[in-house]
Formats: structure tokens, sequence, C-alpha cells
């Protein structure tokens, strides 16, 4: 077979060798291009961190603030029941004061109708 070129053995090997080059070039892994716009995983895992801690101090507060809420309707309610308490015994005290002074009336209507009735 006759070299049409005229090409040598040498220049056919560096052809096969940048053919060889480029074909294994193909395979490299290229440079990722990252878009700008995407925020690195580890920013992203921050940011969730701080929400999560977030909500959780929110919960917390929110749940002293409940139990702070139980325990000043708690002191209401007992405080309620002491002031019944005390307007119930002021009732019964005026109760048997009105009971003595009518029972008192009595005795005295008795006395001046025996006073009365004698003469």
């Amino acid at each position: 077979m006759k070299n049409a070129l005229g090409d040598t053995f040498a220049d056919r090997q560096k052809t096969a060798a940048e053919a060889k080059a480029a074909l294994l070039a193909r395979f490299k892994p290229k440079p990722t291009v990252t878009d700008p716009a995407l925020k690195p995983r580890a920013e992203k895992k921050a940011e969730e961190l701080a929400r999560v801690r977030e909500e959780r101090t929110a919960e917390k507060a929110a749940k002293k603030q409940a139990q702070a809420d139980a325990a000043a309707d708690a002191e209401a309610a007992r405080l309620a029941d002491e002031a019944a308490a005390l307007d119930a015994k002021r009732g019964e005290r005026k109760e048997r004061k009105a009971l003595t002074k009518a029972e008192a009336q009595a005795a005295r209507d008795a006395k001046y109708a025996a006073r009365k009735a004698r003469r």
C-alpha cells in the first residue's frame, strides 16, 4: 500500500496518540459549574438549625407563659373563694344579729304588752 499523504510512521503514531488522548479527555470529569443562586449545604443547614432553635425557644416561652397564666388563674380562683367564704360568714353574722334584734324586739313588745295587760 502506497502512502498518498506522505506521512511517516512517527506522524501516524503521533496522530493515534492524539486521538487516544482526545478519547480519554471525553471521559474525564468536567469541572462542575455551581449556580451562584444556590446556597451551600452548610449555610442551608445552619439556617435550618437556627429556625428549629427559634421554634423551640418560642415553644418554651409559650409553655412558660401558659404555666404562669394557669398559676395566676388558680390564685385568682383561690382569692375569689376566700372572698366568697368571707361574704358568706358576714352574711351569717348579719342574719344572727337580725334574729337577735328581732328576738329582743319581740321580748320588749311582750313586756310592753304584759304591762298594758296589768293596767
